[in-house]
């Protein structure tokens, strides 16, 4: 599988996470390198845009994600109560 095409601007790949630099290589293997569908941030990019995906949404976290696009399907808002600050990826 191809490299996700969000890793020029997501935060996990250009290594803003630099206080834990083996978990950004463990996801960067996981989720950048393989199966972007998996990742978190990119779920809720690919549903609801880069403005919706929240500075605190780690890659791992799809029920965090499932929550915020299901809370955009039913409001027409995003969930943010989960992850309050939103970063573009």
């Amino acid at each position: 599988m191809a490299d996700c095409e969000l890793i020029p601007r997501c935060p996990f790949f250009n290594g803003k996470m630099r206080e834990m630099p083996a978990i950004v290589v463990m996801y960067k293997e996981s989720y950048c390198k393989t199966d972007n569908s998996q990742c978190a941030r990119y779920m809720v990019f690919s549903a609801l845009g880069k403005e919706k995906v929240p500075s605190t949404l780690y890659p791992n976290m799809t029920d965090t994600a499932k929550t915020i696009i299901a809370g955009a399907q039913v409001t027409g808002q995003p969930a943010d109560a989960t992850c309050p600050q939103a970063e573009a990826i």
